[in-house]
């Protein structure tokens, strides 16, 4: 696990990168590898690379980057892991190998051995960089599920490449402003669909996908992987034998992360999800070391589940930590909060997933299993219930005008930014109800909330732009285009890889401790998605086939308690400490940019909307951050 950067020129470009610049751009992702650093820049000046280490596998100097192969034809740099790293060069045998068991030679030999199609071998987390000497080729892969960043601009006749956007800000001629299109998206959704960041001008690759880049300047982008090309439909197969091969895939999940020369732990809510992780990991283990968090005080928008993570930590044997936060710890940590974040990720959670993260860092651990993904696979939010009721209701043979009158009547009464409004919108124009977690703002709400300018360039848009490509792929692949079906495709590749799976990321390498997935590995999603929704669905009961195939692994009364998601009292803390900050921060933003309307953002505030105000405040802080003058 590491941070990677680097630089190629293309060949009508007379600019040469000079060694401040790479160094500049790893010195600002230290936090990523504090464990060693290496820089590559080709005769002529034309391509560089940088690195960033964090030790994890093969701890050796000859498994440093950037690496190169024996003939310096092909070099790279690589932040992950790959899992089956020893099955693959088993198969590579015929190679001479300078590491004993360094993953990134695997990556090396790999490319040299099979070219861009070495990707489909990968069992890990990954974002790579290769520059291929002999065709003058540079390679950007994004793993499949896009558990890992990576970030890119183009200009100046040159594209630069980091896992970090505060990297590819070094370069002195890389413009600093929003991109307005995806402001609005962000509205929607706390993050910004790729291949939008809310910099204009700086991409991200999305997940699944890579990017070839000719020394010319020619760019092909090619999606790699979809789950609906890898499903087999287990249609008449027993819930037996269906929760045996959940359990077995998830065992040999979780085995492949556990391979580490340094420590592991695990991180430990009391939800099914992660006690189930530290069940499964705690087989065969001496010693197990878990994390929580929670908050100092009670309050009625979170509750403490400690007592659960207590529980599940006796049950395994394990050594037991824990913190209680405040909002002080909330305050305190917001400017750094906001570097590491590179762009707006505004979902509180990024507060405990810090200070769980600094709390196994602080105890020895250097890389830690995470529950991310499991709701999402398995239909784990209440939410979604509704979500699909009311699917299920708009699929009723009620024909789309009936459905605007109902609209023409909701706009009578006033209600026109609530959400009964907008998902009938959404089922008036045949779109579906559910878009992947877009509930922050409606878009009447957005409407109203952005300034006169914004308002009137974006008229005609809806975050249905960003959502629309994914659900045609959705049509064109899905074995079984079901409800269900849909909302776990849509937040496999919106939510997931850019909010969740973004915030486990930049809030544990803020840290330097790496995060895995064990719930994300790409074949337990296969099969996971080749699960019919009466299965997953069965008797309204969420989790209903991972339950039955966990049940003795963890204990009943983890499975069988309602669900709780991991939150944050940001309502009550809007009314401490929390909310002059917001409001002073707020009104700032709002009287020296020409984004939101300030008179709709402080009715937010006198109404006490707190989870919006933090949406708001996060882009506040953002701007001021990144993109203010200085």
């Amino acid at each position: 696990m590491c941070g990677l950067s680097g630089v190629l020129v293309f060949k009508d470009s007379s600019y040469r990168i000079e060694r401040p610049l790479i160094q500049a751009m790893i010195d600002t992702i230290k936090h990523r590898g504090p464990d060693g650093e290496g820089i590559w820049i080709e005769g002529g000046g034309k391509m560089g690379l940088g690195f960033r280490r964090l030790s994890i596998i093969d701890l050796s100097a000859s498994a440093n980057q950037p690496m190169s192969n024996a003939q310096n034809t092909v070099h790279l740099v690589f932040n992950g892991e790959i899992y089956n790293h020893a099955e693959i060069r088993r198969e590579l045998s015929h190679y001479s190998w300078k590491t004993d068991h360094s993953d990134t030679e695997v990556i090396l030999h790999a490319y040299e051995e099979w070219g861009i199609d070495c990707v489909h071998k990968f069992r890990g987390m990954f974002a790579i960089a290769i520059w291929d000497v002999r065709t003058r080729e540079l390679w950007l892969i994004r793993d499949r599920i896009g558990v890992k960043p990576l970030y890119y601009s183009i200009h100046h006749n040159r594209i630069l490449f980091a896992s970090e956007i505060k990297a590819l800000l070094q370069d002195p001629e890389q413009k600093r402003a929003v991109h307005e299109e995806a402001l609005y998206h962000y509205l929607s959704f706390l993050t910004t669909p790729a291949p939008q960041t809310l910099f204009d001008g700086i991409k991200k690759l999305p997940p699944a996908t890579w990017l070839r880049v000719r020394e010319n300047g020619e760019i092909t982008e090619r999606r790699y992987w979809d789950v609906w090309d890898h499903t087999t439909p287990l249609t008449g197969v027993s819930e037996d034998e269906i929760a045996a091969q959940l359990l077995t895939e998830l065992k040999r999940s979780v085995a492949y992360r556990k391979v580490s020369d340094v420590p592991v732990g695990i991180f430990l809510s009391g939800g099914i999800d992660s006690s189930t992780n530290a069940a499964l990991f705690s087989q065969g283990e001496s010693v197990v070391k878990t994390f929580s968090i929670g908050y100092q005080g009670n309050y009625a928008s979170y509750q403490n589940e400690l007592h659960f993570a207590k529980k599940m930590a006796a049950q395994v044997n394990a050594i037991y930590h824990e913190r209680l936060l405040t909002v002080e710890d909330l305050l305190d940590f917001l400017p750094q909060m906001i570097r590491l974040q590179d762009e707006p990720i505004a979902d509180p959670v990024c507060v405990p997933v810090y200070y769980v993260s600094k709390l196994a860092r602080d105890n020895g651990i250097i890389v830690a299993q995470v529950g991310e993904g499991a709701d999402e696979l398995f239909w784990g939010y209440p939410s979604w219930k509704t979500a699909l009721k009311l699917q299920n209701m708009d699929n009723w043979p009620v024909p789309n005008f009936v459905k605007r009158l109902g609209l023409q009547a909701i706009r009578a009464m006033g209600k026109e930014t609530s959400m009964h409004y907008e998902r009938l919108r959404r089922g008036s124009l045949d779109q579906p109800i559910f878009w992947s977690g877009a509930e922050s703002f409606t878009e009447a709400q957005k409407k109203r909330l952005l300034s006169p300018r914004l308002r009137e360039k974006f008229k005609d848009l809806t975050s249905w732009q960003a959502i629309e490509p994914i659900y045609q792929r959705f049509q064109a692949k899905a074995w079984e285009k079901s409800a269900l079906n849909w909302m776990s495709y849509a937040d496999l590749n919106l939510r997931l890889p850019e909010l969740l799976l973004m915030r486990v990321d930049k809030m544990s390498m803020g840290v330097s401790l790496e995060g895995r997935v064990p719930f994300l590995d790409h074949k337990f999603v296969e099969l996971a998605m080749s699960i019919p929704s009466s299965v997953k669905t069965k008797d309204g009961i969420s989790k209903y086939i991972l339950k039955k195939a966990v049940r003795g692994v963890i204990p009943d009364e983890l499975i069988d308690r309602p669900k709780q998601g991991f939150g944050v009292p940001v309502y009550e803390w809007l009314y401490d400490k929390l909310g002059p900050r917001m409001r002073d921060e707020l009104e700032a933003f709002c009287n020296q940019t020409d984004f939101l309307d300030r008179n709709e953002v402080i009715r937010y505030f006198n109404e006490g909307h707190g989870p919006q105000i933090w949406y708001l405040f996060n882009l506040a802080l953002w701007w001021k951050e990144f993109i203010a003058p200085a």
